[in-house]
């Protein structure tokens, strides 16, 4: 069994992938991304283990079915949870879609989801409801894949906020190993 300590960051880019300034890095998933590496960069005890690190880098072009699909699996394989950037821009790419069905359906990863545009718990929640607000229901929309297996593992909804997100990547009921019960979850207000 593989040891399974890494976070596996899904975000979307367009494709083809080209990972330069003016394709993926311009992409505001991509630079959330590039943001949880930063503050790792800056602060050791920041807890993202990056998923994408534990194997050979894919480029643009590279076949599907024989390098991207494989090298996708095999980091999820390596991962205790998925961390998945969802904006207004975010798109129901073939990647994603296989990142969210092998992660969810196949490996049943619990999944911490951020919100790039959004920064405070309000934002996510109606505090006095609690429950999710209708532009975050929106978003679920944009990936039929998450929307409609969210529900079969843990999910923490959260705002890109790094306390919060520091909180979420420690939180040991958003770990395969030890996950929670299957539901919705977000930090009340």
């Amino acid at each position: 069994m593989a040891y399974r300590n890494g976070n596996y960051a899904a975000f979307y880019v367009s494709e083809p992938f080209n990972e330069s300034n003016l394709g993926a890095s311009a992409t505001k998933d991509f630079v959330s991304y590039n943001l949880l590496k930063a503050w790792k960069s800056n602060d050791s005890t920041f807890p993202f283990i990056d998923s994408h690190n534990k194997n050979y880098n894919v480029r643009d072009g590279s076949d599907w079915e024989k390098t991207l699909k494989p090298r996708l699996h095999d980091r999820l394989n390596n991962s205790k949870n998925i961390i998945l950037f969802l904006s207004s821009i975010t798109k129901n790419s073939k990647a994603l879609r296989e990142e969210i069905n092998y992660g969810i359906g196949t490996l049943g990863l619990p999944v911490i989801v951020v919100y790039p545009e959004y920064s405070d718990k309000s934002d996510i929640i109606n505090c006095s409801s609690k429950t999710f607000k209708q532009q975050i229901k929106n978003l679920w929309d944009k990936l039929p894949a998450f929307r409609d297996s969210m529900n079969s593992v843990p999910t923490l909804h959260i705002p890109n906020k790094k306390e919060l997100i520091r909180k979420a990547l420690n939180n040991k009921d958003f770990m395969i190993n030890s996950k929670c019960t299957a539901d919705q979850y977000f930090y009340s207000c």
